[in-house]
Formats: C-alpha cells, sequence, structure tokens
C-alpha cells in the first residue's frame, strides 16, 4: 500500500465509525489522475472495513459495459450472498429493465424500492460499505439507483465509496450534480507522491542513496503511483556499498504502465502524447492542433489531462524513456506518418532546418521541393555541431530525391567529409569521384581544397599538393577566408608530411609570428604545431596551444581544429598538458558521435601516458583507439597507436605481443610522417630489448637522417640521440654513447625536462662516481617534475646503486623500495623485478617486506606519510615527497586514522609515537 494514502483512508475510516455509531449513511468520492492510487484505497479500505464489522460489497465500472443495465448494480450484489428467496427477488428485479437497449437511466419506481431495501436488509447486522471504481463508467440505470440510494442516507447505515478518473470532459454531469449537493458527500482528492513517500517506499528509508533514488523516481514519474511501482520494480539490486546508478535501467514493466496511463484515457488524449512523442520538443497546441489536423481549442484539455497524469513536464514528456515507451506502441506506418507532418508543420512555422530535417530523415521522405535545401542545411548544421552521424543521415536523404548535377557534388563533398569522421573506410568512392570532378573542372579552390584532409590521411601526398598547387591561380581574386583555407592546407600538407615542409614554408607568404597572431583559428593552430617541430625561439608553442584549446575546447565542431595543439604540447615535452585536456575532450558527448575523432584523443591521451610512465592507461587508451577505428581505416597515422602498444608490451616484458602489433600493416608513405618515427623508436626499443642492436640502431638512424633532412630535429617528436646513446651503452661503446649524450644536451632548441632528466640520468653512467650522484640528483629533480613516472623508477634505481656503492646501504635500500613501489604502480611489473633482484643486501625476488610495526601499528610506509600529513603537507604534496602516487598517499591515510582513532589531519601530530623524517630530504642528503 502506498504509504502517503494513510491520510484519505483515515478519513474512510472515521466515515465509517460515524456510520456505525449513528446509524447514519455517507457518499465519500475518490478522484484522482489515471494511475493515482485510487483503486489501491478502495482496496485498502474494504479490506478494513470489513474486519471492522461492515459488509463489503464492491463492483468495478468498465468502459466496455456502459451499455448494460444495471450492470455495476449487478457486481455489487453478486457478493452479497443472498438468500436463495432474497436472491430471486433481486435477479428478477435486476432483469426488469426497459425494452430495448438501455440508452438512458429508465428503471421503474418499484424496482428501486426494491433493491434499496434489498441493501436495508443487508445493512441491519452493521453498516453496508459499497465501492464502486471507476463510476465514470458506469452504466446510467446504475448511476440513477446509486442516487435513490445517496437521497436516503440520512438515517440509512450504509456508506458509498466511489472512485473517478479525471477525464477529458465531467463523466455524467447531472449524476455528479446531484451528488455534489448531497448532504452527506465528502470528496477525497490523491495527489502526487512526494518524494518523502517515494523513500520510505524505496526501501523504507533504510538504505543511505534511498533518497536519491527517489528524486531520480520523482523526476521521472511525476509522482505517479502507478509509474512509481513500476520503476521501483525494475530498479537493479545495489549492493551494499555499491554507487547506484545514475539511470535505473527500465524494461516492459514501466513500458506497460505507461501506456496503461494513456489507454485508459479517452483515445485523443493517447492521440496527443503520441504527437508529443514524435515531436520531442515542447509542443504548443496550436502546433499540437495543426499536426493532429484538429481545432487547437480542444487540445489544451487534452494536455491539461496528460499533466496530471506525470507523464508530461510543462509542454513535453517527462523522460526519454516515455517517450521511447510510447513510440514503441505505434506502428511503422504511423510513426512515419506522424513525422513526415511533423516536417511538414514545423517547416510551416519557420522553425530551424535541423529540427526538420530530423523528422524528414524519420518519416523517410524528401519528396517535396523544399526539403532538398531544408536537409543540406541541417547538414552542415550537423557538422558545425559536431554530429557527423546526422549530417550522413539527412545526406542519404539528399541522395534519393531527384537534383542537378551541382547540387549532387554538393552533396557529395558533404558526405564524404561526414562519413569520413565516422570511418575513412567508408569514403574511398567518393573521395575518387571528387578528386576526379575537381581535376575536370580545373581545381576550383572550393571543391580542391575539401580534398586534401582526406589525401593526406590516405598517404595520397602528391595528388594533395597538385590539389593545392591547382587552385593557386585564384589567389588574387579568391576571397579572403579562400586564401586563408589554402594556407592552412598547405601547412597541412608540409607537417603531416615534412619531406615538403622546406616548400610549404617558401610558399606560406608570411612569418610564422604573423601567422599565430592574425591567421584563423585553423592557420593559428596549425602554425602553432609548426612551432613545436621547427621551434626557433620567437614563440612559446606551449602557451599558444594552451590558449587555443581554452578558447575552443568547448566547441564541439572543433574538434578537428585540436589535434593540432594537441600535437604540439606533446612535442614540446608537455605530455602531462595533452593528457589533462585530451581526457576532458573525450568526455564531450560530440565525440561519442565521432569514432574517427574519439580514436585520434585516445592516441593521444594513449601517447601521452605513456610519456608519463603510466603503462596501464597507455595500453588501455591504445587498444580502445584502434576499436573506435580498425586499423585500416587510420590511413597513414596508424603507425601512432601502434607504436604505442608496441613501446607498452616491450616495456611490461611481453615481447611476443610487441612481434605481433608490429607484424600489422602498414600503408605506404607511412614513414613520411612525425608518427612514422615513434613508430621507428619504438620497434627500435623492441629490437634491443630483445638483443638485437644492429636493428635497433639501423631504425634508431633512419630516424635521425629523416628528421636532420626534414628539418625537424627536435626531441620531443623524437629524442633519437638518446635512444642510440641507450643502444651504444648495451653494447659496451660507452664513447659514442657519451659523445650522443651531449649533442643532445647541447641542442639548441627543443630539448625538454623529460628528455634532459633521461639524458642526465644515461650520462651519470658514463661519469665517475662523485659527479654521478650530482647528475642523477638533478635527473631525479627533472624526471618528477615533468610527471615520467617510468624514468623517476630507473632514476631512483641507479641512484640506490651507486648510494650502495658508496657504502651508504641503507639509503640504498629505502630509494630502490620507494622505486619498486612506483614502478608496479606503473604497471611495469617486469621494472619492478628488476629492481628487486638487484638491490642491496641479497633482498630475494618479490616485493620487499615492511618493517615490523611498531607499537602504535603504523608499518613503516604508513609512518612516514602520517608524518608528512602532520607537518601540514597536501597529498599531492606527499606523493612528491616520497615518489608514491596520490592514491597511495589516501590510502595510507586511511589506516593511519584507523589505527591511531583519529577523524583529522590536525589530530595527527598529538598522536604520532615517533616522527620520521621526510624521504626528500633522506634524496637530498644522499645526493649532495
Amino acid at each position: 500500500m502506498l504509504v502517503q494514502r494513510e491520510e484519505q483512508l483515515d478519513l474512510l475510516r472515521e466515515t465509517f465509525r460515524n456510520c456505525d455509531r449513528q446509524r447514519r449513511g455517507h457518499v465519500s468520492l475518490v478522484t484522482g489522475a489515471v494511475g493515482s492510487g485510487k483503486t489501491s484505497v478502495l482496496e485498502s479500505f474494504g479490506d478494513w472495513a470489513a474486519t471492522s464489522g461492515g459488509r463489503v460489497l464492491s463492483a468495478t465500472a468498465s468502459r466496455a459495459e456502459r451499455e448494460l443495465h444495471l450492470g455495476v448494480l449487478g457486481q455489487l450484489l453478486q457478493g452479497a450472498r443472498l438468500a436463495p428467496d432474497a436472491g430471486v427477488r433481486v435477479q428478477r428485479l435486476l432483469g426488469d429493465g426497459p425494452d430495448g437497449p438501455a440508452d438512458d437511466e429508465r428503471i421503474s419506481a418499484p424496482v428501486l424500492h426494491g433493491l434499496f431495501s434489498t441493501l436495508l436488509d443487508l445493512a441491519e447486522a452493521g453498516p453496508l460499505v459499497l465501492t464502486v471504481d471507476d463510476v465514470h463508467h458506469a452504466d446510467p440505470a446504475s448511476l440513477h439507483c446509486l442516487l435513490y440510494v445517496a437521497r436516503r442516507l440520512r438515517h440509512t447505515p450504509i456508506m458509498v465509496v466511489l472512485a473517478e478518473a479525471r477525464t477529458l470532459r465531467p463523466p455524467h454531469p447531472h449524476f455528479r450534480a446531484e451528488l455534489f449537493s448531497q448532504p452527506h458527500f465528502t470528496r477525497i482528492s490523491l495527489p502526487p507522491l512526494t518524494v518523502e513517500a517515494i523513500t520510505r517506499l524505496v526501501d523504507d528509508g533504510a538504505e543511505p542513496a534511498a533518497r536519491e533514488t527517489a528524486e531520480r523516481c520523482l523526476r521521472m514519474t511525476g509522482g505517479n503511483p502507478l509509474l512509481t511501482r513500476a520503476l521501483i520494480e525494475e530498479r537493479p539490486r545495489v549492493e551494499a556499498g555499491e554507487e547506484p546508478p545514475t539511470d535505473p535501467s527500465l524494461g516492459d514493466v514501466f513500458d506497460q504502465a505507461v501506456l496503461g496511463c494513456l489507454y485508459r484515457h479517452e483515445p485523443g488524449i493517447r492521440r496527443v502524447a503520441q504527437a508529443m512523442a514524435v515531436l520531442d520538443r515542447p509542443g504548443p497546441t496550436d502546433l499540437l492542433g495543426h499536426l493532429l489536423d484538429v481545432v487547437p481549442e480542444s487540445v489544451s484539455p487534452m494536455v491539461r489531462v496528460l499533466r496530471t497524469t506525470g507523464l508530461l513536464d510543462e509542454d513535453r514528456l517527462r523522460h526519454p524513456r516515455i517517450r521511447r515507451s510510447i513510440l514503441s506502441d505505434m506502428s511503422v506506418d504511423e510513426r512515419r506518418e506522424l513525422h513526415q507532418r511533423a516536417a511538414e508543420v514545423l517547416h510551416e512555422h519557420g522553425v530551424e532546418p535541423y529540427a526538420v530535417a530530423e523528422h524528414l530523415v524519420a518519416a523517410g521522405w524528401a519528396e517535396a521541393g523544399w526539403t532538398v535545401p531544408v536537409l543540406h542545411d541541417a547538414a552542415a548544421q550537423a557538422l558545425a555541431v559536431g554530429r557527423p552521424d546526422v549530417a550522413a543521415g539527412c545526406l542519404r536523404l539528399v541522395g534519393r530525391a531527384d537534383v542537378d548535377d551541382e547540387q549532387r557534388a554538393a552533396t557529395t563533398a558533404m558526405v564524404v567529409r561526414a562519413r569520413w569522421q565516422i570511418n575513412p573506410l567508408t569514403v574511398g568512392g567518393q573521395l575518387d569521384q571528387l578528386v576526379g570532378a575537381a581535376r575536370s573542372e580545373g581545381w576550383p579552390a572550393e571543391a580542391a581544397l575539401s580534398t586534401v584532409p582526406y589525401l593526406l590521411w590516405q598517404g595520397r601526398v602528391e595528388e594533395a599538393d597538385e590539389a593545392i598547387a591547382g587552385c593557386a591561380g585564384d589567389d588574387e581574386q579568391a576571397h579572403a577566408a579562400t586564401a586563408s583555407r589554402r594556407r592552412a592546407m598547405h601547412l597541412m600538407l608540409g607537417l603531416s608530411h615534412p619531406d615538403h615542409l622546406a616548400a610549404v614554408r617558401e610558399a606560406a607568404g608570411a612569418p610564422r609570428a604573423a601567422l599565430l597572431a592574425g591567421g584563423s583559428s585553423p592557420v593559428q593552430a596549425l602554425s602553432l604545431l609548426g612551432a613545436a617541430l621547427t621551434p626557433a625561439g620567437d614563440h612559446d608553442p606551449v602557451a599558444g596551444a594552451e590558449q587555443l584549446l581554452h578558447r575552443h575546447h568547448g566547441e564541439d565542431g572543433m574538434l578537428p581544429l585540436l589535434a593540432a595543439p594537441l600535437l604540439a604540447l606533446l612535442w614540446a615535452g608537455r605530455a602531462d598538458r595533452v593528457a589533462a585536456w585530451s581526457a576532458a575532450l573525450l568526455d564531450r558527448p560530440a565525440v561519442r558521435h565521432a569514432p574517427l575523432w574519439r580514436a585520434v584523443l585516445r592516441a593521444l591521451r594513449a601517447e601521452s601516458a605513456l610519456r608519463l610512465g603510466d603503462l596501464t592507461v597507455a595500453e588501455q587508451q591504445a587498444r580502445a583507439a584502434l576499436d573506435d577505428l580498425p586499423p585500416a581505416a587510420w590511413g597513414v597515422a596508424v603507425t601512432g597507436p601502434l607504436a604505442t602498444l608496441v613501446a607498452c608490451a616491450t616495456e611490461s616484458g611481453r615481447h611476443a605481443e610487441a612481434e605481433r602489433w608490429l607484424a600489422q600493416s602498414l600503408p605506404a608513405g607511412a614513414f613520411r610522417t612525425p608518427l612514422g618515427l615513434h613508430y621507428l623508436a619504438a620497434r627500435a626499443r623492441h629490437h634491443l630489448a630483445l638483443g638485437r642492436a644492429h636493428a635497433a640502431t639501423a631504425d634508431l638512424r633512419r630516424c635521425g637522417e629523416l628528421m636532420r633532412a626534414w628539418g625537424v630535429d627536435v626531441a620531443g617528436l623524437v629524442p633519437w640521440r638518446l635512444e642510440l646513446a641507450r643502444v651504444q651503452l648495451a653494447v659496451g661503446n660507452k664513447a659514442h654513447a657519451t659523445q650522443l649524450l651531449q649533442e643532445q644536451l647541447r641542442a639548441p632548441h627543443g630539448v625538454d625536462d623529460r628528455t634532459r632528466g633521461r639524458t642526465l640520468r644515461l650520462l651519470a653512467g658514463t661519469t665517475a662516481p662523485d659527479h654521478r650522484r650530482k647528475l642523477l640528483s638533478e635527473a631525479v629533480n627533472l624526471l618528477q617534475g615533468c610527471g615520467d613516472r617510468l624514468e623517476l623508477v630507473r632514476a631512483l634505481g641507479d641512484t640506490g646503486q651507486t648510494l650502495q656503492r658508496a657504502g651508504d646501504s641503507a639509503q640504498a635500500r629505502l630509494l630502490v623500495r620507494r622505486a619498486y613501489q612506483l614502478a608496479q604502480d606503473c604497471g611495469a611489473s617486469v621494472l619492478a623485478q628488476r629492481l628487486v633482484r638487484r638491490e642491496p643486501g641479497g633482498v630475494p625476488a618479490g616485493p620487499p617486506a615492511e618493517s615490523p610495526e611498531p607499537e602504535d601499528g603504523l608499518s613503516e610506509a604508513e609512518r612516514r606519510v602520517a608524518a608528512l600529513a602532520a607537518q601540514g603537507h597536501t597529498n599531492r604534496q606527499i606523493s612528491s615527497k616520497l615518489f608514491i602516487t596520490v592514491s597511495t598517499v589516501e590510502q595510507h591515510l586511511t589506516r593511519v586514522y584507523r589505527k591511531l582513532d583519529v577523524k583529522r589531519r590536525s589530530d595527527l601530530p598529538a598522536r604520532l609515537v615517533a616522527f620520521a623524517e621526510p624521504l626528500g630530504e633522506e634524496i637530498q642528503t644522499a645526493a649532495s
């Protein structure tokens, strides 16, 4: 029973008691929306009255039995268990109806008197309760008889309880008017459920999240008890301690509850609900009237009735699930017909093309002359807001319409743009058509430039160059926007395939500073990427990239633009900012609808995670990128995610898996791109890990030759000298390795902190012990600052080994153990085990054992974290000082609070039994 109905039930119970005490009857009318719980109230009260000395007779009226003469009264008396002679008499009275169909209230006075007498006899032993549900569907004769009873209740212990739903028009107006005028009449209205009532229904208030669940239910059902019960029944079970789902998973029970609310109303009301479901937007009554081809004034009362059921919130359906339930009840033809009518009406009302096209696509109809321009405009708008899937749907419909050659060419160009963002593999045929048409027409600027990004993606560099050069003759007469676009395509050509970069610089026509300051957004973005690849000290690509990302990250249609500043940040050595921005952009709603850009963002996030030493995230994101876009669809860019996966597998010691990734076929021209250099470097590290130094050297020398030939010799792209030095150290050629490392440090531009820290660590291995500790200390600081935890592990391990050789075993063991924990956090278990095997003191392979717990119960690790927290350091500062993750700090503090029985950080100083020196000071002491 719904808890909120107790107040109404108490009123009925008190009326029953008065009826019993005073031997005086009463009529109560329970009203409420469909699904508001009227039947539940009648049943609950009837059960209570039967156990309280009353005799209860019940009936339920039905729309199908309105023409059944005295049908409701017959139901009441059927449950009376009358004596045989009384039963015969009642049957004779009930059968004494008018000749022909009972289309009015005609009933003779003797019949009325006889039926009333029967009811009086039943009330002799105690109060008689007559309950009639859905009285608005009752037959006229039964209503006439009930009024006869109502007029004679002053001295009769008969209680009549009727239930009625709110309908489009008040049913039986004469019956209601006379009933409302009776002196012993009460009207009881059932309001929607409140959040408190739903909370008690969810879990009797025991579940902490019950109120949150109840608020979601209220937003979805409007407090309609029928919908609420269905929602709670469908609610998935939540294990103790788990977060409840954001939106309950619903099924057939809720669908049937929605349809039950509609089918118990007049057909016109259901039709209005269907129109609102098809529109899926606020629907004014005049718009709904035109859509349904009815007088708009007749729609207003239907909307009011729908509001009472909880299905509407203001002028639209309350929740998408309600809309889906209504649409699923309609046939395909019904939906298409209504969508077509909606498109026509919205177009007549001047609604934006995007909304009109949605209905045209749903109806699959584009036969009217006005539909093609609307679909074109809607497709352009969809592309501008990052919805290539919507644009593709609009353009697919245009393809079925009868259009001229010019419209067909424009449509083909837009189809390529839309479908390319979903899956580049699907645009091959249309792209060839575009290129062929543009070439035959002398490369008009608009058609020529539209093909360039797709040609470059597929590695068709010469064709892209031909397209750009082909429209160069139009520059003098070109519109400023076209000239800017041509400049952007020229930059894209040179930056994606740097063997064209020198020619692009000559043709740019303006210095980089001017392009960055006054160019369009695409020109600025690509110029920033150029500043990262060819640094000259005249502009900071990091600051410019951050500004561009801040300016455009909230614009869904600008995702293609943002790949350039993200790459600029990556190649400028700011993998931490790439990780943050790519994670934020992946949360954008538009990314769900553009698989290509989602895959690109994931590939960038994967590479940035790799450079930050997080192998788990790097591999997860790279795999997801290849799931979003299969390798064959990546074009020449496939080397990016493949390189990340090869590097992750190599670092994790899974060499067979790395070989499988390397066995993937690459498109022609893959090594003409900067991402191809990532691949060569990853393959070289894999070769070195397997002892193939010659193959590793060949790949890295090829990297260096290409980068110097292209003029993009920056360490953020590939630090080939550093990687080649690693190979030389592995084969014992320390002199050549030292030379390469010193060359890497002397580079005038493009040496970021990560590269410098890694270089200093390797260089430390080639120097004398006294200088080695200083280099390692600087390397630790640089790697900690740039966030590369994997290289920091190596630097800490080398520092520990150096301290061990100097005789400081305690400090050495401490650093190596911290490095081990950090390596485990990074997912580099192979490196972690290598650290343990070489730990001073002959500690066996496996996790280092914790020190015995002192009297306060804190382990060594917990004590160090607690000491720093007591000094006022934040979790992030503690993480930095102890070379552990923030998550590990939080876990240690949770155990510290529990063991010391404290609630907050301010209680720690008084409760700590001993004080541990911060690890950061120990490192400084050891390095000095």
